[in-house]
């Protein structure tokens, strides 16, 4: 009878997670695997060290230590590659409007800057305002506009009304010449990033948003530009 109860129990605990992990957020249950998974490899290295296997144990354990989100400050190849911060955005700012890529989950939001939706986000507006919009807002704030709508609906340009203009027609004119802090901001960087940590967010950040992949030319093209700039500061400066 014990064992039937016992068994009882562990099938209740089994569907009790297998409930939970169902409805668990994406971003919240890849930041715990990570976790986790970071755990498990430190164990791992622990158990390298007590056998003396050093070199082993250093390499599992700066890779134990990235997945939790801690940086190793004397490793500046093997521990600095994989590191990447958790909760970590870029930024692309138009003049109507700014947007906000997680790079963790992939999620794109924005914010409307001007205009008599300022300070809505897009995700609070309907398709048909959001196309309505077109018609005043700039060749930047466009593009942007046009790269979610692309990824929240799809169709939208099949749908679109044609005096809405459909992401057509004539634009303001397109910002001046990206500043430093502009290109940091697109590839989620800290102002004075290394060489390495721009490659690194850049190769990221276009795995996500290649055209080839779906994603958006107007966006990697600013990545492109982003990463281009503070290359050239850093050749500047050595």
């Amino acid at each position: 009878m014990s064992y039937f109860l016992l068994g009882l129990l562990v099938l209740v605990l089994i569907l009790f997670g297998l409930n939970a992990f169902a409805n668990a957020n994406p971003r919240s249950l890849a930041l715990w695997v990570r976790r986790a998974g970071g755990v498990a490899v430190l164990l791992i290295a622990l158990m390298l060290a007590l056998r003396r296997w050093w070199v082993f144990a250093v390499p599992v354990a700066v890779f134990g230590l990235s997945l939790l989100g801690v940086r190793v400050p004397f490793t500046s190849g093997f521990g600095a590659r994989m590191y990447r911060s958790p909760g970590q955005t870029s930024t692309v700012r138009g003049e109507w409007i700014e947007m906000t890529l997680d790079h963790d989950s992939g999620a794109m939001q924005g914010k409307i800057l001007k205009g008599m939706h300022a300070g809505q986000s897009l995700d609070d507006l309907s398709d048909e305002k959001l196309i309505a919009m077109f018609a005043d807002v700039d060749a930047d704030s466009a593009a942007l506009l046009e790269a979610y709508l692309d990824r929240r609906a799809p169709g939208w340009r099949d749908d679109a009304h044609a005096d809405a203009g459909g992401g057509q027609g004539e634009r303001g004119p397109v910002q001046g010449p990206m500043t430093q802090q502009e290109a940091y901001e697109i590839l989620g960087l800290s102002p004075g990033a290394g060489k390495e940590e721009i490659h690194r967010a850049h190769r990221a950040l276009m795995k996500r948003l290649h055209p080839d992949r779906g994603g958006s030319t107007y966006l990697a093209a600013k990545i492109n530009e982003a990463k281009d700039l503070l290359l050239n500061a850093h050749r500047k400066h050595s």
